[in-house]
């Protein structure tokens, strides 16, 4: 197969998978400046894309004028009159599949990614688990290209710079003095979220600390009317839930010197900066390959493995098993401000 000058990407959801291409097509385009890349996504990903060269993002309107099988076939024509001239498919899903057959029909060669649902199936099984690190998300992607005859080495990639802060991020943070920590409390699902009380012992201990200001980031209303309750309670605690646009959110991020983060899209999307991510993980573990880019395993704090062995229970800890309702309780809040400190220091 002769190799392609034009490829499409495919990525629709959700933002911690998004976020996880971002060190992979800079990847790309470093090496193979002279390759264009049209990414198909949700346009409010927009942002994460823009400091990498040669990526466009064309907006997926799946609820929209690209709803269903006909809206499908338009989104395949609109595309094709782009000039793609072969898929790369990091999603893997219905809609996906879909429009890889309408391209098939004109000829354009596509692959796929292996997401590896056997060995997920074996490490995540309660009985005869076969437990042991999974290839990562990130290789997962650059693997797909490797089938388009590009292969990507992710070890040397530099990743994205520090950002200018935006006025409206200074409005809300003053002025950048002392270390700034990230905290991201809240998981899509239960089981991924440190217990609200425990995290706010994690940020009463951080009071007693001089010159550290902290920045809760969430989203939804019930989340932001939580943050900013926080945000009253707490001296040194800033939320900026609901305050600003994504592309302001993460020029603050690029600025921060640590982010903590529970196993969801905000510590991918900090990853992104080299910013140092402490993860608490929960009914999932990195052993499934969606730790953040880059982090150290000292960086991952997890629950008993004794008390809960059948830990990760799930991939993406949907489901929480009878007994293991309360695993995040496991890691004690001085465990967590303990590697806060140690990580600020090294740093």
């Amino acid at each position: 197969m002769e190799r392609p000058r034009h490829i499409l990407v495919i990525r629709l959801s959700a933002m911690g998978d998004v976020a996880m291409m971002v060190p992979v097509l800079k990847a790309f385009t470093e090496k193979y400046p002279d390759v264009k890349l049209t990414l198909l996504t949700r346009r409010f990903f927009a942002p994460l894309f823009e400091e990498i060269p040669n990526v466009e993002v064309f907006d997926a309107e799946v609820k929209g004028r690209h709803k269903g099988i006909a809206g499908l076939y338009k989104l395949s024509s609109e595309l094709l009159d782009l000039k793609i001239d072969a898929v790369a498919d990091l999603h893997n899903v219905l809609r996906s599949n879909i429009l890889k057959l309408f391209f098939k029909l004109k000829g354009l060669p596509a692959r796929q990614i292996d997401k590896g649902r056997r060995e997920k199936s074996a490490l995540t099984r309660s009985k005869n688990k076969v437990f042991r690190q999974l290839k990562s998300t990130h290789q997962r992607y650059a693997d797909v290209f490797g089938k388009l005859g590009y292969p990507l080495d992710l070890a040397s990639i530099e990743l994205l710079k520090k950002q200018e802060l935006p006025q409206k991020v200074m409005q809300i943070t003053e002025e950048p003095t002392g270390k700034w920590i990230g905290v991201a409390p809240f998981a899509q699902h239960a089981s991924k979220a440190y217990p609200e009380d425990l995290m706010k012992e994690v940020l009463q201990e951080l009071q007693k600390e001089e010159n550290l200001k902290i920045l809760l980031f969430g989203g939804g209303p019930v989340e932001t009317g939580k943050l900013a309750a926080w945000e009253s309670e707490f001296p040194n605690v800033i939320s900026v839930a609901g305050k600003l646009m994504f592309k302001e959110e993460l020029a603050l991020i690029s600025n921060l010197d640590l982010m903590i983060s529970m196993d969801s899209g905000n510590g991918h999307l900090a990853a992104n900066y080299a910013v140092p991510v402490i993860t608490l993980w929960g009914l999932t573990h990195p052993y499934t390959g969606f730790a953040p880019f880059r982090q150290p395993p000292t960086n991952f704090l997890l629950p008993d493995l004794e008390k809960y062995p059948a830990i990760p229970t799930s991939i993406y800890g949907k489901d929480i098993p009878e007994g293991y309702e309360e695993v995040m309780r496991s890691i004690p809040p001085q465990r967590v401000v303990q590697r806060i400190m140690e990580v600020l220091e090294q740093n």
